[in-house]
């Protein structure tokens, strides 16, 4: 039987089974959590015998993957080399961490062009993942779909594709896409989801899309601003959750909140939307 995968973002502070405890405390049988300190650059040692311990949760509980999110420091297409070169490091250092939980998520911003151009940019993230990324990693790394804020890059079905297009191991590269931000991009969501839905596929591929950030928007479409509201209101609304977690190409996908709230809030959303699922 099908059923809705859902989890939200929970802090690693205390460790992998912390987590995973929660994310079923709350409902769930998923979570993301960020790398390291998401506005910095310190990672916290792994936890042999923690890992261990979740990983026999997360199999115990069915668990379908969990979602590691790099830093948002890390930009791999800045002007300045050593942001550049900041970037190279923590990623190689995150996908070594995530082979102690294998076969996981790990998704990032790509990143800002910085005004050297959207093609320079392109050429920075692709010539990182070709220089981290391995034929032995059990990790797939996934683009996240942007708002288009600033010198942003990703914030079109085409600009993530031309990245994967100059990726070489590209069968470990998927796409982590995020309804508010591409709502605030310019994809009309609320009014034409399945045409959404066939652009995604025509320019990308469904199969490359491995994991939904479920956020609604406190600004209207096309605004390219990327401030996230809690389920249902803002301009997204419920009717349109509704039928992203219920369509047939999107509906065995794993859906993580990232919306402004504490835990009981996630455990609300969380049991709003299990409710609202069509099980099959």
């Amino acid at each position: 039987m099908l059923m809705l995968h859902i989890g939200c973002h929970l802090s690693a502070s205390k460790g992998y089974y912390h987590m995973g405890k929660t994310a079923l405390e709350l409902g769930g049988d998923t979570f993301q959590f960020f790398t390291r300190n998401p506005r910095g650059s310190k990672a916290k040692a792994i936890d042999e015998k923690d890992v261990a311990k979740f990983n026999a949760l997360a199999k115990e509980n069915h668990f379908p993957c969990i979602l590691a999110h790099a830093p948002y420091t890390l930009n791999a297409c800045s002007d300045k080399a050593q942001t550049r070169e900041f970037a190279w490091e923590t990623m190689a250092d995150d996908l070594k961490r995530m082979e102690y939980t294998p076969h996981n998520l790990y998704n990032f911003h790509p990143g800002s062009h910085v005004g050297q151009g959207v093609e320079q940019g392109i050429a920075y993230i692709a010539a990182m993942l070709n220089e981290l990324m391995t034929k032995d990693q059990t990790t797939t790394v996934l683009l996240e779909t942007m708002a288009g804020k600033g010198s942003e890059v990703g914030s079109t079905f085409e600009e993530l594709k031309a990245i994967i297009d100059e990726t070489k191991r590209d069968e470990k590269l998927g796409v982590c896409l995020d309804t508010c931000h591409i709502f605030d991009g310019g994809y009309d969501i609320v009014h034409d989801l399945d045409g959404v839905i066939r652009e995604f596929d025509r320019v990308i591929g469904l199969d490359r899309l491995k994991a939904i950030h479920i956020n609604d928007s406190k600004n209207e479409a096309e605004s390219h601003k990327d401030r996230h509201e809690k389920i249902g209101d803002g301009h997204i609304g419920l009717d349109t959750f509704t039928r992203i977690i219920n369509h047939p190409d999107l509906r065995h996908l794993p859906f993580y909140l990232e919306t402004p709230n504490e835990l009981d809030g996630y455990a609300q959303e969380i049991a709003l939307l299990k409710s609202l699922y069509q099980e099959s």
